[in-house]
């Protein structure tokens, strides 16, 4: 059955903590995987906690790539969503791999939503105006 989008959900253990507590450096590195994972960049939001760590959302006109950093573990968890046949979230991954340098790696790649149940249960139609 052929899904609307897939999702692909990453954990990176024994990455540096140098890198894992760096914003611009996080900045250029999820860039470089929505390069890599053939999508679209729209908008970049990192936030950097004191005293470590950073979270972050990279918008995508096909969805999205989410960090969340712990570098006194050594551990990144992040999520690439990404809807389109085009898109490649497992490329994704391996940059992030790259850049990220993790020692262990745990990943689930998930199919979300069904084109045929979609097709099944169509969207229902608007009532009409003053109609309640």
């Amino acid at each position: 059955m052929a899904g609307l989008a897939r999702h692909l959900l990453a954990e990176y253990y024994g990455c540096i903590p140098s890198i894992l507590d760096d914003q611009g450096a996080l900045e250029r590195i999820l860039v470089g995987a929505a390069d890599a994972a053939r999508t679209t960049v729209v908008r970049v939001e990192l936030h950097k906690f004191a005293p470590q760590g950073v979270s972050g959302v990279v918008i995508l006109a096909e969805s999205h790539i989410a960090i969340h950093t712990w570098p006194e573990h050594g551990f990144a968890s992040v999520e690439l969503y990404v809807c389109g046949l085009e898109c490649e979230p497992e490329a994704g991954d391996a940059y992030l791999r790259e850049h990220l340098e993790p020692t262990h790696v745990e990943t689930r790649l998930l199919t979300r939503g069904c084109l045929e149940k979609a097709r099944a249960y169509p969207p229902r139609v608007e009532p009409a105006a003053g109609v309640s």
